[in-house]
């Protein structure tokens, strides 16, 4: 059995905003939110992704008429899993459970 670091990214919903930074800091605060205190241990951050272009590193959140979508990175170390297979059905489920009705895909999972 062996320890490993899981990585998720989930897709995040924010209604009435104004700008991108408060929909990342809204997002990253109500993931909190409900990840606590059941899975309070799960890291919270913006996701980035690459530019196609410059290949400088962009932010994960698009707003459009007052509404955004936000891509946040969730990370999760597992203990005692038997595969990586395992330890990413362990995270999904944690995580899932107390951020139900949000898409969640696994990205990485790294052995400790």
């Amino acid at each position: 059995m062996s320890d490993y670091l899981v990585t998720l990214e989930s897709a995040w919903i924010i209604k009435d905003v104004k700008s991108m930074d408060d929909a990342v800091s809204i997002a990253i605060s109500e993931a909190g939110k409900r990840l606590n205190p059941s899975a309070k241990f799960v890291e919270i951050e913006a996701g980035m992704i690459a530019c196609p272009f410059c290949e400088g590193e962009l932010n994960t959140a698009l707003v459009v008429a007052g509404t955004a979508l936000v891509g946040l990175v969730l990370q999760m170390k597992v203990f005692r899993a038997e595969s990586k297979e395992h330890a990413a059905r362990i995270a999904k489920s944690v995580v899932g459970k107390a951020l139900h009705d949000v898409p969640l895909k696994v990205q990485e999972v790294q052995e400790l």
